[in-house]
């Protein structure tokens, strides 16, 4: 007799969408005996923008996937804020325009009508987790960057319901937790500070993620962007939600 057949889970946009330099939810996801049911198939890439992902659809369309969860924007917010990110993403991913609250919206818009002409699947867009940790920051960076995700899960939120697909909520719990035990700002976007902590710290001294953000002072990130287990855990479980609907 075969294995009843399991749905295919595709997980599209950048490294949280991977799950790579983050906490591993969908490493958490598999585990849970409600998801046996469930095959996840990786298509993130770290430093994607929506544009990008926009551009790798076919791969995700190639798997037949039946449902589909898609976490992107914190690259494009990332972009507008820190001059050094928005010159060195551009040209890695040659990027045709600057990122703007407009321009993603056009990408989100197209993704998801992609998604709809040639899949079946039933469709995730989930907002984003705030960079940072200081909610009521007076920084100016930090402030921008509160500001953005707010704009850019708003983004989110209107594009699943003109569209009618399924909108998870992952900025707002995280945004909650946040809220009630804020941490620092994050201030400066400096590339030598990732190498030093997942070639170095990682991969030399064999330190968890976990460890790595304590180093770094971090309540719910690694380094101020990638979640740690306890940021992570709140992405895992409003995933959940969506994958027993």
């Amino acid at each position: 007799m075969q294995d009843a057949k399991t749905e295919i889970i595709a997980c599209v946009g950048s490294s949280t969408a991977a799950a790579r330099g983050v906490f591993n939810w969908m490493k958490e996801l598999e585990q849970r005996p409600q998801n046996k049911r469930f095959t996840f198939v990786n298509r993130g890439v770290g430093g994607d923008v929506a544009y990008s992902t926009l551009q790798r659809l076919p791969k995700t369309i190639s798997v037949h996937p039946d449902r589909i969860i898609l976490i992107i924007g914190a690259n494009d917010i990332l972009n507008q804020v820190f001059p050094n990110v928005q010159k060195m993403l551009g040209g890695w991913k040659k990027l045709p325009e600057k990122s703007s609250p407009a321009w993603f919206r056009q990408n989100i818009e197209a993704i998801v009508r992609e998604l709809k002409a040639k899949t079946s699947a039933k469709i995730g867009l989930t907002s984003l987790a705030l960079i940072g940790e200081d909610p009521s920051s007076k920084d100016p960076k930090q402030a921008a960057l509160n500001r953005l995700f707010k704009e850019f899960s708003q983004i989110i939120k209107d594009v699943a319901q003109q569209e009618k697909v399924a909108y998870i909520p992952f900025y707002e719990a995280f945004q909650q937790q946040v809220e009630a035990e804020p941490g620092k700002a994050f201030t400066e976007f400096r590339f030598r500070s990732f190498f030093r902590d997942y070639y170095w710290r990682e991969f030399i001294l064999h330190r968890s993620f976990d460890e790595i953000a304590e180093m770094n002072g971090w309540k719910y990130h690694v380094d101020g962007v990638h979640l740690n287990t306890r940021g992570g855990m709140i992405l895992a479980d409003v995933l959940q939600e969506f994958l027993d609907s």
